[in-house]
Formats: structure tokens, C-alpha cells, sequence
């Protein structure tokens, strides 16, 4: 039987889903499993590295079951990952030493200040600030605070959860990873494509605990048998925000997607420019195809989603996400207030890590409903704060402007997606295939398969689904922009 179909595994910071593709790149079965946050001191997160990796071979198996597939039909995997989340582990017995390190670990912070005075060179290198969001310093502390790391660091493995995850399912047979992941570690020169030896000792990072690199489609090795039924080949691999930007079509110099998850990220296409930000975005690797990088600016936000869970889990002023535009809609309209996300810090373009969150503008009117459309409206103003500090950057993209394409959860909501279309003044672009990051790592892996190996002809399969168009006055639109701004100096920990 020929082989055709592909799985897409999305491995987030909030759950784990796996989705099985037919060969035209049409969804036909998923299967998803929450995975629970650890929370040890204030700042810190972890997660289990065990636990993603039981819930990344029950979601497949699942989804390969609901969809009645079988190995021999699958042409490939394809893996997508939260990024820059650390996970260190014994090469002999395939064990963590750790939780793994979460991207949003505030721990380090401390560590990078240290290091403050030689941010130009990391930057140079690497196109990203000094901050603990990266993999360096988690690796750093990992080593130091884990009892016998340092010291047995020639038998042990670092990997961002794509490299953790090919590990376990080829049998400790491939300890790799792509370019999109390795970009994000503070140890990968993004002009040379190599990880770097003078950042391996700025952060003392041995050089044999890091995986190879290779390009975000092509061979990654083979599932172990025993785990489908049989053997499946691993041919695509990319972090989310870059699968997200494939999955999108976003191919052209000037296209921007923005992912709409636990938080925000928006990615600008430069092509081959690889773009140094004035305004603390980052540069970063887009996708690498046939040994060829396409870079882009992001501006990563670390709260959107997460602070929808927040209101559910820890204030309980909803039971349920999909009942947060209901209750934003009985907002009062001469209230104004403004919640500022900033849980575990302020993301680009401001980097505090110390910054906490706060809301502004309470009166004894305010309410349940006040504060859910604070929190839908905080999406809306920090992807403005992305978008002018990407214009700012990079001029040729406000000539080469298209709509927003926006995609993940969030954006279900059709209230948020028209305030953010408002706050932006500028169209945005729901897709037909919200998990446009499961799509495009299904595509990565088929473009490996030959089933489907052209870009343009990909990107001309991308469907709307609706395009909010701009309503709100311009007058209103600087009102609410001037109150935000006013909160987020507030919340800022120089204030």
C-alpha cells in the first residue's frame, strides 16, 4: 500500500496534540492531551519530560487509530515544538535529569545580568537579546544545580523537546534537531548556520551535550517499530512559530503571521535579509530548505491564551474559555480598563523580565466582565506594540504590507480578532485551518516525502476564513492606544 498520509505532532506549552493528514494535506483525525504546569518557586515553570512524551505516543497512536491508518500508510512525522525549552538527559538510559526548563522560566535572570556587558556580541551572533527566555542559561543552570551534571556532562544530552522527542521515538538512534530550534538556544551563529564555540564558553556549555543541525525538511531518522506498528520515517521538524509561518503560507518578503497561543508571536518574512532590530526584536531563522535560511524579524509576547486560563483556573470568573466573549460583550463601554499580562515578565519589544502584571482603571463599576475584556483586549494592543516596532525596523515592510494572517486558539474569537483588526487599523486574516502550526509541520515533512515539494504551489492552498476589516473611529482607536501605553509605563519595573 502506497504511503500517503502524514502525522503532525504539536508538542506546546499547554498540551500536546497530535494530527494524522491524507496526502493533499487535509486534516482527517486528532487527538490531544492537556499537559499540566509546574510551578516550584515564583518565576519558575517546568513540565514533565516524561509526561510529553506519553502523551506524544498516545495522541499519535490515537489519531492514526481515529483516522484508519496504519505505519505503512504514513510517508512521514512531522514534529513542532514549543521553543527553547530545555530538557537535559542521560544518553545511556534516555532519562531526564529534570523538568524540563519552560520557555517562559523566569530563573535565570539573574545569570543573564551578569553577562549584561557582552549582549552586542550574543546578538551579533545569535540576532536575540540576553534574556532567560532562551535555552543558554537553562542549560547553564541545569549543569550547575543538578548534582553530577558538570561533572558527567560527556554522557549526557541536551535538546530543545524536538530533539528530546526524536531521541525517544528513533531509540536514542538520532540526537538532532533544526535550524528554526537551534536559533533559538543563545549558541547558534544564524549567519554561519553552526553552533558557536566562543558562546559555548561565554555560557559554559560543552559542545558534546548539543545535537546536530539540519534543514526543517528532510531525514531525521525512524520511529522505533514498536512504538506504530512499524517504522515511520521523521522527515520534518521546525519551531512553532516558524511551522506556523510555513503553515501559513507566509513565503514572501513583507508577509506577517501572528500565533494566537499560551502567548503571542508574530513573525515578519525578510527573505535572504537577515534584519538587525533597533527596537529589541528579534532576527531569527524563518525556515532553512536545501541548506538555504530564510530569516525574519519576531516579536514574542509570553502572555495571551495563558492569561484566559488564568481567569478560568485561578480567578474562576469563567468555567470555560469559550465563555469569555460572551461575558466581554456586557462590558460597560465607559469603562476603561486595562490589564497588563505581564505574569513572567514583558516580551518584545520591551524584554523586563522583572515586570509583573497588573490592571488599571478599576472602579467600584468595574467587574467580572470589565476584566474579561481587558484580557482580550491585551492581545490586540501588544500585537500593535510588535507590528510599529516592525515597520520601525524594517520600512520595506510597511510598503510590502499585507492583512495580519492569524492563527492558534484565540483566535476562534471573533471579538478579539475584530478588536485587534481596530487597534491595528489594518485587515486581519482568519485561515480556513486555524492549526495552521500542525499544517505546516505536516508540509515540511511531505515536502521530504516528494508529495508535495513546492512552496508557491503550497502557499496557493492557504483559504480564508473571514477578514475583519478596521470599524473603530480613529479618535477611539488613540484613546484606548494612549490608556495602554499610560498602564504598560505603569507596569514596568524602572517605573
Amino acid at each position: 500500500m502506497t504511503a500517503g498520509a502524514l502525522i503532525a505532532i504539536d508538542q506546546g506549552t499547554t498540551s500536546t496534540r497530535a494530527t494524522v493528514f491524507d496526502a493533499a494535506l487535509v486534516p482527517r483525525a486528532t487527538a490531544q492531551r492537556e499537559l499540566p504546569q509546574i510551578f516550584p518557586s515564583p518565576g519558575w515553570v517546568e513540565h514533565d519530560p516524561e509526561a510529553i512524551w506519553t502523551a506524544t505516543v498516545e495522541t499519535a497512536r490515537e489519531a492514526m487509530a481515529e483516522a484508519g491508518y496504519t505505519a505503512p500508510q504514513i510517508a512521514g512525522i512531522g514534529i513542532t515544538n514549543q521553543r527553547e525549552t530545555t530538557v537535559l538527559w542521560d544518553r545511556d538510559s534516555g532519562k531526564p535529569l529534570y523538568n524540563a526548563i519552560v520557555w517562559q522560566d523566569r530563573r535565570t535572570a539573574a545569570l543573564c545580568e551578569t553577562l549584561r556587558r557582552e549582549e552586542p556580541r550574543i546578538s551579533a551572533r545569535t540576532g536575540l537579546l540576553l534574556d532567560p527566555y532562551f535555552s543558554a542559561t537553562k542549560i547553564a543552570w541545569l549543569l550547575d544545580n543538578i548534582e553530577g551534571a558538570r561533572s558527567s556532562a560527556d554522557r549526557l544530552a541536551f535538546g530543545t523537546i524536538d530533539s528530546f522527542l526524536m531521541w525517544r521515538l528513533t531509540g536514542g538512534r538520532a540526537h538532532v534537531t533544526d535550524a528554526t530550534n537551534a536559533a533559538r538556544t543563545l549558541l547558534f551563529d544564524i549567519e554561519r548556520g553552526a553552533w558557536d564555540g566562543d558562546l559555548l564558553r561565554l555560557f559554559n556549555v560543552p559542545r558534546s551535550l548539543l545535537p546536530e543541525v539540519r534543514d526543517c525538511s528532510g531525514d531525521f531518522g525512524v520511529t522505533d517499530p514498536a512504538l506504530f506498528g512499524g517504522p515511520i520515517r521523521i522527515l520534518g521538524c521546525a519551531g512553532d512559530q516558524q511551522a506556523a509561518t510555513v503553515g501559513q503560507g507566509c513565503f514572501r518578503p513583507g508577509m506577517v503571521k501572528s500565533t494566537y497561543g499560551t502567548g503571542c508571536f508574530a513573525v515578519l518574512n525578510t527573505g535572504t535579509e537577515r534584519v538587525t532590530s533597533r527596537h529589541r526584536l528579534l532576527t531569527t531563522i524563518a525556515y532553512q530548505l536545501d541548506g538555504k535560511r530564510t530569516y525574519a524579524l519576531e516579536g514574542s509576547i509570553f502572555i495571551a491564551g495563558a492569561a484566559v486560563q488564568w481567569l478560568r483556573d485561578k480567578l474562576g470568573v469563567i468555567s470555560a474559555s469559550s465563555e469569555l466573549d460572551a461575558l466581554a460583550r456586557r462590558a460597560d463601554p465607559a469603562e476603561q480598563v486595562y490589564l497588563v499580562p505581564a505574569f513572567t515578565g514583558l516580551g518584545a519589544p520591551w524584554w523586563d523580565p522583572n515586570a509583573r502584571g497588573a490592571i488599571f482603571g478599576l472602579t467600584r463599576n468595574s467587574g467580572a466582565a470589565e476584566l474579561a475584556r481587558a484580557t482580550l483586549e491585551a492581545v490586540g494592543y501588544q500585537t500593535r506594540d510588535l507590528i510599529e516596532a516592525m515597520h520601525a525596523d524594517w520600512p520595506s515592510a510597511g510598503r510590502a504590507a499585507t492583512a495580519l494572517r492569524v492563527d492558534g486558539g484565540m483566535t476562534a474569537s471573533d471579538d478579539t480578532m475584530q478588536f485587534l483588526a481596530d487597534i491595528l487599523a489594518s485587515p486581519v486574516d482568519r485561515p480556513a485551518i486555524l492549526e495552521t502550526t500542525s499544517l505546516g509541520a505536516a508540509y515540511l515533512a511531505s515536502r521530504a516525502a516528494g508529495l508535495c515539494p513546492d512552496l508557491d504551489e503550497f502557499a496557493r492552498t492557504w483559504r480564508l476564513d473571514h477578514r475583519f476589516e478596521p470599524q473603530m473611529s480613529e479618535d477611539e482607536r488613540e484613546r484606548k492606544w494612549r490608556g495602554w501605553r499610560q498602564a504598560l509605563r505603569r507596569t514596568r519595573s524602572e517605573f
